[in-house]
């Protein structure tokens, strides 16, 4: 059977302590096939460096996306912050560009005790800005990829994401299922409760390849509280649940691992994913 899914590791491998730009050799010798390349606080990868890595993945065959700054909020009541916002996305964009990323992984923002429509009204309005200063900036090699959120009051739940993405161009999700489960207070509990999820980006999108996000959480009544690794059972949600309807269904997906142990993990679901197909 071919093999639809990759797997990878958010971050620099736990016992690799070279440079996270030289970082795709180390992760195809481990046996995995992508890396997210993490600028969480801020971009700081220069034009150099980020094309070595470039030419690194290339070399080795490491499909790259690149997480963007945590603090970005598409829909904040402030008009600085939105600026602010759209600056660190177009360092975002342009470091990119440079580095070959398929995907720019963000977080949308927060509600803010607005309705979630409102919310919604107005991080449109700023992507319109958004994407008018890339092409002012002349970025042409991008697709930014808004995630599914953890928190109840984080603009970012599946029909959000996949309304931000059916409504522009250079636009693709991130489907973090942990995420999902701990905002819906564990409701990932089976295989066919992924069905719901898939059905939501099939009637709104035409996905090439689904990037994708997972760890195991702990949760409580406001959403994600922390990621725990594999081997703590008595987190969800299941890995096995989700590659099961990821491999009945035919999708072609990339999984980067969010674990704690970050490749370690990665390995791990891609040995259950050859398990099963």
């Amino acid at each position: 059977m071919k093999h639809n899914v990759t797997f990878g590791p958010a971050g620099k491998p736990v016992k690799y302590s070279g440079a996270a730009y030289k970082a795709p050799k180390y992760i195809k010798e481990e046996g995995l096939d992508s890396f997210e390349y993490q600028s969480t606080y801020g971009v700081r990868i220069g034009e150099k460096s980020a094309k070595i890595l470039k030419e690194e993945s290339e070399k080795h065959n490491i499909l790259i996306s690149m997480h963007g700054p945590y603090y970005i909020n598409l829909c904040s009541k402030e008009e600085e912050k939105i600026n602010k916002s759209i600056e660190h996305l177009i360092s975002t964009a342009r470091a990119g560009e440079w580095m070959g990323a398929y995907r720019l992984v963000f977080h949308p923002g927060f509600y803010s005790n607005m309705k979630a429509d409102k919310a919604l009204a107005i991080s449109k309005d700023t992507i319109n800005k958004l994407l008018e200063k890339c092409e002012e900036e002349g970025l042409e090699e991008f697709t930014f990829s808004p995630e599914t959120t953890g928190k109840r009051s984080q603009l970012g739940n599946i029909q959000e994401i996949a309304d931000l993405c059916s409504s522009f161009e250079h636009f693709e999700p991130t489907v973090d299922f942990a995420h999902i489960h701990a905002r819906g207070r564990g409701f990932l509990n089976s295989k066919e409760d992924y069905n719901c999820i898939f059905s939501t980006l099939e009637d709104n999108l035409d996905i090439d390849i689904l990037h994708c996000h997972f760890t195991t959480i702990e949760y409580g009544h406001g959403g994600e509280i922390k990621h725990h690794t594999l081997d703590e059972t008595e987190y969800g949600p299941d890995m096995k649940d989700l590659l099961e309807n990821l491999i009945d269904n035919g999708w072609n997906a990339n999984i980067i691992c969010e674990t704690p142990l970050r490749d370690e993990d990665a390995l791990k679901m891609k040995e259950l994913y050859l398990s099963l197909i």
